[in-house]
C-alpha cells in the first residue's frame, strides 16, 4: 500500500515524465547511430552490387557470352563473399559459384534476397545473401550477389544493444524515480508530521532543516520563521489577555465599589455627581486603553497599509510639536524642535501622528521640571551611515530606560517598576513599535546623555525613503521662538 501511495506522488510522476522524454531522446540518438552504421553498410553493399552488374553487362555487350562467362568464372574463383551465376535460356547453368538459381522471386527493381549453402570449416552453413538480377540479350539471366551473413550479425548486435540500452535506461530511471520520490516524500511527510503536531497543540515543534541549502531547506526555513512569528503572536495574545485581566480588574472594581458605596449612602446630588464624574474619568481611561490596543492590532495586522500614501513628515511633526510646546512649558521644561527638509516617505498619517504623540507624551511625562525635551527630523540614518533614510528623534533628560529593559518595554502593558505610580497603561512604546513595523522602519532606543546621572531616553524612528515620490519635502512649519521663565521653544541643531 505504501509503495502504491509512492507511485501516486507528484515527484514520481514528474520523474516518469522526465524518463519518458529522456528515453525518447535516447531512442532517437540510437536510431541515428543505427542508420549511420548498419544502414550505411547496407547501402554500400547495394551500390557495389549495382556497379558490378552494370560493369558485367557492358562486358557482355563487348565480349559476348563466352567473355562474360570467363570473367564470372575468374571472379567466382577469387571468393571473398561474392556470388555469381549465369543461366542460359531454359535455366541452363553457364558459370558461377552458386549451385543453382535461388528459389525466390525477383523484386520489381531487380533486387533479390535469398539464402544459400556456404562452405565453412567442417561442412556447409546456411547464409543469407543479397543480389541483383539482370536479364541480358538473348534471354541470359545474370545474378551478382554478396554474402550478408556477417553484416546481419553486426546489425543484430546493434539492434540488441539498442534494445537493452533502452530497457536498462528505463529500469534505472524507474528505480531513480522511486528513490527520488521516497526521499521527497519523506521530507514532505516530515513537514506534514510537524504540522499535525502543531495542530495538536505543540507550538514549539519546528520543521527539521538538513543544511543542504536546497529548496526544501529554504521552505523549511520559511515555515519555521512563520511558526516562530505565530508562536510569538499566540504568546503575545496570552500575555495581553493576562495583562488586560490584571490591569483592568482594579479600575473596574474601583468603579463598582464607588457606585455601590454611593448608593448605600443617603441621597446627595453632589455625592452622586462626584461619583459619576470619577466614573466617567476612569471609563475614559479604559476606553483609551482599548483604543490603543485596537490601534496596535491594526498596525501589526497591516490593516492600515491600504491607506498609506506618499507624504513628508515636516508638517506633521511641526503640528505635533506645536501642540506639546505649551504642555512642556506648563511642566517647566525646555522644549527643542529642529525640523529639516526631508525626502518623502510612504506612510499612514494617522498612525504616524499617534506614534509621535506617544513619544512626546512619554518624554514630557517622565522628565522632571527644569529638564529638556526635544524633537528633530533629519535626512539620513543614525550617525549618517545610511543616507537613504529619514530619521525622527524624540529625546529627553528623564531617568531613561536601562539597556536590559529596552526590548521588554516594546511589549504591551509593560511598565518599569519606577513608573508604576505614573498614569498610563504601558501601551505607548508598544504602539510606536507596531507603527514602526507597519512602515518598515526601525525603532532605536538609546541614552540621550550616557554620562549624566539622568541619561534620559533618545527614541529614534528611521524610515526608508519612498523612491517614487518627489525628493524634496515641503517647507516645514515655522515654530516661533519663545523664551519663557518656565519653558523654552528653540530651533537648535541636535546630534
Amino acid at each position: 500500500m505504501q509503495f502504491l501511495n509512492l507511485l501516486r506522488t507528484t515527484t514520481f510522476r514528474v520523474a516518469v515524465i522526465y524518463l519518458a522524454i529522456f528515453s525518447a531522446s535516447a531512442f532517437l540518438v540510437l536510431a541515428s547511430i543505427y542508420w549511420n552504421t548498419a544502414g550505411f553498410m547496407a547501402r554500400q553493399t547495394d551500390q557495389t552490387l549495382d556497379a558490378e552488374i552494370r560493369g558485367l553487362a557492358e562486358q557482355y555487350n563487348q565480349r559476348g557470352p563466352r567473355g562474360l562467362a570467363d570473367i564470372v568464372s575468374r571472379r567466382a574463383a577469387e571468393g571473398g563473399g561474392s556470388l555469381y551465376i549465369i543461366m542460359a535460356p531454359g535455366r541452363r547453368f553457364v558459370a558461377g559459384n552458386l549451385s543453382g538459381w535461388p528459389q525466390v522471386k525477383t523484386g520489381a527493381d531487380g533486387w533479390i534476397n535469398f539464402t544459400y549453402d556456404a562452405e565453412v570449416e567442417g561442412g556447409f552453413e546456411r547464409h543469407a545473401a543479397r543480389g541483383r538480377h539482370l536479364i541480358l540479350r538473348n534471354g541470359i539471366d545474370l545474378l551478382v550477389g554478396r554474402d550478408v551473413h556477417e553484416r546481419q550479425k553486426i546489425e543484430s548486435r546493434i539492434v540488441s544493444a539498442l534494445f537493452w540500452g533502452i530497457v536498462i535506461t528505463g529500469i534505472t530511471g524507474l528505480i531513480g524515480a522511486v528513490i527520488m520520490s521516497r526521499n521527497m516524500t519523506y521530507r514532505i511527510e516530515t513537514v506534514n508530521k510537524t504540522s499535525r503536531e502543531i495542530m495538536g497543540g505543540d507550538l514549539s515543534r519546528r520543521v527539521p532543516v538538513k543544511g543542504t541549502g536546497d529548496e526544501m531547506d529554504e521552505l523549511a526555513g520559511n515555515l519555521n520563521a512563520m511558526l516562530d512569528k505565530i508562536e510569538r503572536l499566540m504568546l503575545g495574545m496570552r500575555e495581553v489577555a493576562d495583562n488586560i485581566a490584571h490591569d483592568l480588574r482594579s479600575p473596574l472594581n474601583r468603579i463598582r465599589n464607588r457606585l455601590e458605596v454611593t448608593l448605600m449612602q443617603e441621597a446627595d446630588v453632589d455625592a452622586y455627581r462626584e461619583a459619576l464624574e470619577m466614573t466617567i474619568t476612569e471609563s475614559d481611561e479604559l476606553l483609551s486603553t482599548f483604543t490603543a490596543l485596537l490601534a496596535i492590532a491594526r498596525a501589526e495586522a497591516g490593516a492600515a497599509r491600504e491607506t498609506m500614501e506618499s507624504m513628508e513628515l515636516g508638517t506633521l511633526v511641526a503640528d505635533t510639536a506645536e501642540l506639546y510646546e505649551p504642555v512642556a512649558e506648563e511642566r517647566g521644561l525646555k522644549f527643542h524642535c529642529d525640523i529639516e527638509r526631508t525626502p518623502r516617505i510612504w506612510g499612514n498619517r494617522e498612525m504616524l501622528a499617534q506614534a509621535v504623540t506617544n513619544l512626546l507624551d512619554n518624554a514630557i511625562k517622565y522628565t522632571s521640571a527644569g529638564g529638556e525635551v526635544g524633537i528633530s527630523l533629519k535626512s539620513g540614518g543614525p550617525n549618517d551611515y545610511s543616507q537613504g533614510a529619514v530619521r525622527l528623534t524624540v529625546y529627553d533628560t528623564g531617568p531613561g530606560i536601562p539597556v536590559i529593559d529596552r526590548e521588554k518595554v516594546r511589549q504591551r502593558f509593560v511598565r518599569l517598576e519606577r513608573s508604576r505610580n505614573t498614569p498610563g497603561s504601558g501601551l505607548g512604546l508598544s504602539l510606536v513599535s507596531a507603527v514602526a513595523q507597519l512602515h518598515e522602519a526601525r525603532l532605536l532606543l538609546s541614552d540621550n546623555d550616557p554620562h549624566s546621572k539622568t541619561p534620559g531616553l533618545r527614541a529614534m524612528l528611521v524610515f526608508p525613503i519612498h523612491e517614487g515620490a518627489d525628493i524634496q519635502a515641503s517647507e516645514p512649519k515655522d515654530l516661533s521662538q519663545s523664551d519663557h521663565r518656565s519653558g523654552e521653544m528653540t530651533h537648535t541643531e541636535n546630534p
